[in-house]
């Protein structure tokens, strides 16, 4: 223990963390940027903060304040002790409906704010895209707006009196008329005024530098409003009074549709007497071909309010009347309007992929000019682009004149690094040019506070330096940001990653077979850390289920990243500067000197890495709900398959891994009643667990006594054609039921059945090979444990067995959710040197899929039941659900399914030491829907876990709606 360590132990009452992962979750924020702190507190208070303050101030250890660690230009990281509020100080303490008050602690997460403020008809103003996991604390320090801003301004414009913690200690409640102004800022701002009174441009999103001039006379003198937008640099809040404003009770959405993005950009200024609450702007680059849109190239998106719907209509209606637009649709349906706005909150994650698959990146991510200017700003922007032979895609706050965008730089080398300087510099002239400010929503930190001089001059950027010396003479607070900054092109996280691609097993097509770029996809928007799965989403159960970072999508990308760095260091193979070049600048600019390279440095075998996905429950969602389509899983299974190679494993991988093998091996020796009879004893159960390496609260499953293989009989071809059923393991070892419903369900549609592995007849018929019965394989289990190579060989085993199945245009219907997504997504990434891997995959269907394609006119039997349950996690992930949707809703078949995930998740739930997250995460949403469900609910669960899940921790039967079907078929009317 260091002795920096020691000292906080003693001085603190919170949590003190100088472990590796802790260190490594605060590495990056969501810029391009990356530093290796010294140690990580969550304070309990401000007696925390400031026993911190004065520990690091005797070290002569920088301190920097995070929040969500969203800040996308760098000012969220450090090299000192990184205090951490999103643990302990994170609570709302009061709420006054009357002042339209509310007094929070800087973690409170926005929408927990939101939530407590919305039965009182009030409302935060701001509302960033990241309101899901952004904290009051970081909204604060970098003065965060939203896309309500044309409405209800910036963080500024709500903050009534702050209370901070100065870097010397001194506590300040800071508020109008020089309340809690430290010794000498007022001083130092009365002997500036003109300079104050002339050099800030005016324009609604202006954030860059300190906002000095809401110092003025004329202005309040209002520290507390002064204090927004300073980054952590001047002090550390720890407690805020904000203002809330009233919440319009109906909404409507005008979606009106231009061109391009320049003509939109024209138009949107024009909108604002209209008095809109929003008015956002983005091209047809970021919106899925899937989604509806009104016709154009480019949209606005103009939200409107009142006080009932139609008046929110109306007041949408005259903008569309008034707007030139080339079509227009004005949207009062909540879910339809929730929707589109995710369309747009996403951007922030989906802008980091070009069309093309290539990346890129922030950097640039909101400069602001007048909103009269956009139009002209967007087309020398777009020229300064091509310029430089560079690609972005704006959109963002049109109304304010504020511009997202991403730009494909390349960060990699040498080259693309000194293009990315040369960018910013003219850039940051081109934005001074047009009035505006270099930033309009995220802050300068690291990415833009070198080029501020170009924006303010360097008489007003010596101010800001002589006002940080006010506030914080030893530079103790964030040091390198916004004054004395470091240089833009340093400390890039990019820098520290392999030179080539590792060696992997998977093929991750879509980042060109590199498992660094996959890795690299991780931007740091931490939609994966919402504390609830808003809608249908699924990601990231486990984060729910523990609060902790190191258990979220985000989390595990960071600790990967910094497996990456740590094993090209230690080889000698990153691209960037040596150690202690880097470790020399780092002092420059006034940072503890610390290793940017080696954090985690045994690669493969680096257990933190293993502890923090031992909690990934392989559900998926990430690879759907992520922004930028991380898929965990599969980097989970890349990492257990390295991790273990060589090496014995736990023994749930044995015993869950080889399931397959396990059950075939019963079923061919007659064996299930035995086992089942076996599995009734109490001790012996109990043993086997303890070998298996299973959890002990679990019941082992009842095997059938007859396989579904062995009771299937084929049907031959049906009047609608015939389809291959596939026999996965649960339906034909756990389940048989379900396959046999299914089969008397296609037959009705007049679909037939056919089972692999079957031999193609010179007649055009099959003949099954009895003796191979069940062989066909998925290869999940094998992949969810990392056992890759043994995954290969049992998919390239079942390709050779599918053979004659391949030969014809036949579907193949899986009934097991995993099982076909493992087929749709794992046996094609995972064998991508094998063409008839992508061939199957193209082949799989669900059952509600095969019936709609092969029998469009079919009806299903009436059931006319509500029904309850739980979208399967690889269903939501992989396979999508509208098949699904309407073949219920045809059925009669009301209610929606819940999200999240179950939390058995295959062989998650049944390993050792994972059952109560595995039941928090049933608890979140599927067992209160079952709970809250009238008598005579059909409950639904096409997974066979999802059905044990239900079984065991409710005491409810999940059915697949294959069964539903199939007992309606039998049924009154039938």
């Amino acid at each position: 223990m260091t002795d920096l360590e020691a000292a906080l132990r003693k001085a603190v009452q919170g949590d003190v963390r100088f472990d590796v992962t802790a260190r490594a979750l605060t590495t990056m924020d969501a810029s391009n940027y990356r530093r290796v702190p010294l140690g990580v507190v969550a304070p309990r208070d401000a007696d925390d903060v400031a026993a911190v303050l004065a520990v690091c101030r005797e070290h002569s250890v920088p301190v920097v304040a995070r929040g969500g660690g969203t800040s996308i230009a760098g000012q969220a990281t450090g090299t000192g002790v990184v205090l951490d509020f999103t643990r302990h100080m994170n609570r709302l303490l009061s709420l006054d409906p009357l002042s339209r008050t509310a007094v929070v602690q800087p973690g409170l997460v926005l929408d927990r704010l939101q939530e407590a403020a919305a039965p009182h008809g009030l409302r935060f103003g701001p509302d960033p895209s990241t309101h899901s996991r952004c904290t009051l604390g970081g909204m604060i320090g970098n003065n965060s707006c939203g896309s309500h801003s044309v409405a209800w301004g910036t963080t500024a414009d709500s903050v009534r009196e702050l209370d901070v913690v100065t870097a010397r200690g001194q506590r300040l409640r800071l508020g109008q008329g020089w309340a809690g102004a430290p010794e000498g800022l007022r001083e130092l701002v009365e002997g500036d005024l003109a300079r104050l009174r002339t050099g800030f441009p005016e324009l609604p999103r202006r954030i860059s530098g300190y906002a000095l001039d809401a110092l003025l006379p004329e202005r309040d003198a209002d520290v507390a409003r002064s204090f927004c937008g300073s980054e952590g640099t001047l002090g550390i809040l720890t407690e805020a009074v904000v203002r809330l404003v009233e919440s319009p009770r109906a909404r409507a959405l005008a979606v009106l549709g231009y061109p391009d993005e320049g003509a939109a950009a024209e138009a949107a200024a024009g909108l604002l007497p209209h008095g809109p609450l929003t008015v956002e702007g983005m091209a047809a680059d970021l919106v899925s071909a899937a989604v509806a849109l009104p016709r154009g190239g480019a949209w606005l998106f103009v939200e409107t309010g009142g006080d009932t719907q139609a008046e929110a209509r109306a007041r949408a209606e005259t903008i569309v009347r008034a707007a030139d637009v080339m079509d227009a649709v004005v949207v009062t349906d909540p879910a339809g309007q929730r929707a589109l706005w995710r369309i747009r909150e996403d951007a922030s994650g989906t802008a980091t992929r070009m069309p093309d698959g290539s990346e890129a990146w922030p950097g640039w991510e909101d400069c602001a000019v007048p909103p009269a200017r956009l139009g002209a700003y967007l087309r020398d922007f777009r020229g300064l682009l091509g310029e430089h032979g560079l690609r972005g895609t704006p959109y963002g706050h049109f109304g304010d004149g504020c511009i997202h965008v991403r730009i494909d730089f390349d960060l990699l080398t040498d080259a693309g690094v000194g293009r990315f300087r040369r960018f910013s510099e003219e850039l940051a002239d081109l934005v001074a040019a047009h009035g505006g400010s270099l930033s309009g929503e995220h802050g300068d930190g690291q990415a833009r506070a070198e080029l501020l001089p170009r924006m303010y001059g360097t008489e007003l950027v010596g101010l800001f330096e002589r006002a940080k010396g006010v506030w914080d003479p030893d530079d103790l607070l964030n040091p390198g940001m916004l004054v004395r900054p470091a240089p833009l092109d340093s400390n890039l996280r990019f820098s520290v990653l392999p030179r080539e691609p590792v060696d992997v097993a998977f093929g991750y097509p879509a980042d060109g077979g590199d498992f660094s770029a996959a890795v690299r996809r991780c931007v740091g928007v931490a939609k994966c850390r919402t504390t609830s799965a808003p809608g249908s989403s699924v990601m990231c159960p486990s984060f729910r289920a523990t609060g902790e970072e190191e258990h979220s999508t985000r989390g595990r990308a960071r600790l990967l990243h910094e497996m990456l760095a740590g094993a090209a260091f230690s080889r000698g193979t990153t691209p960037g500067p040596p150690a202690e070049e880097q470790i020399g600048r780092d002092d420059q600019h006034g940072r503890h000197p610390a290793n940017p390279s080696e954090l985690v440095s045994d690669g493969w075998r680096s257990e933190e890495v293993r502890d923090a996905l031992d909690l990934c429950l392989s559900c998926k969602g990430c690879r759907s709900d992520c922004p930028v389509g991380v898929d965990m899983a599969t980097y989970k299974a890349e990492f257990l398959h390295h991790h273990y190679e060589g090496r014995r494993r736990p023994a749930a991988h044995y015993a869950m891994g080889w399931l397959p093998v396990w059950l075939r091996a019963v079923a061919r020796t007659r064996a299930a009643r035995v086992a089942n009879a076996l599995a009734g004893v109490r001790p012996l159960a109990a043993a086997a667990k303890r070998l298996g390496g299973l959890a002990p609260e679990r019941d082992i499953p009842r095997l059938a006594t007859r396989t579904f293989s062995r009771s299937f009989r084929p049907r031959g071809e049906g009047p609608r054609g015939r389809v291959v059923l596939w026999p996965d393991t649960f339906t034909e070892h756990l389940s048989p039921e379900v396959g046999q419903a299914a089969v008397r369900v296609l037959e009705a549609a007049g679909i037939g059945t056919v089972l692999p592995p079957t031999l193609r007849t010179a007649s055009g018929g099959f003949r099954p090979l009895a003796a191979r019965r069940g062989r066909v394989c998925c290869g999940l289990t094998y992949v969810s444990t990392g056992q890759l190579d043994r995954a290969r060989t049992v998919l390239r085993r079942t390709l050779d067995l599918m053979a004659p199945v391949l030969e014809t245009d036949l579907l193949v219907v899986v009934l097991e959710p995993s099982c076909a997504a493992a087929l749709r997504t794992d046996l094609p990434e995972l064998l991508h040197d094998d063409e008839r891997a992508a061939r199957l995959a193209s082949r799989v269907v669900t059952f509600a899929e095969a019936l709609e394609r092969l029998a469009p006119d079919w009806r299903p039997p009436r059931v006319d039941r509500p029904a309850v349950g739980q979208t399967h996690c690889h269903q939501h992930a992989v396979l999508g659900d509208t098949y699904e949707r309407r073949l219920r809703e045809a059925a009669g078949l009301t209610g929606e399914l819940a999200g999240g995930c179950c939390g058995l998740a295959g062989n998650f739930g049944f390993e050792k030491g994972h059952f109560e997250v595995s039941r928090a995460c049933a608890e979140e949403q599927l067992l209160p829907a079952v709970r809250a469900a009238a008598d005579g609910t059909v409950v639904l669960a096409d997974g066979f876990s999802c059905r044990t899940q239900l079984g065991q921790l409710a005491g409810v039967r999940g059915r697949h709606l294959a069964e539903v079907l199939a007992e309606g078929l039998e049924g009154p009317g039938a």
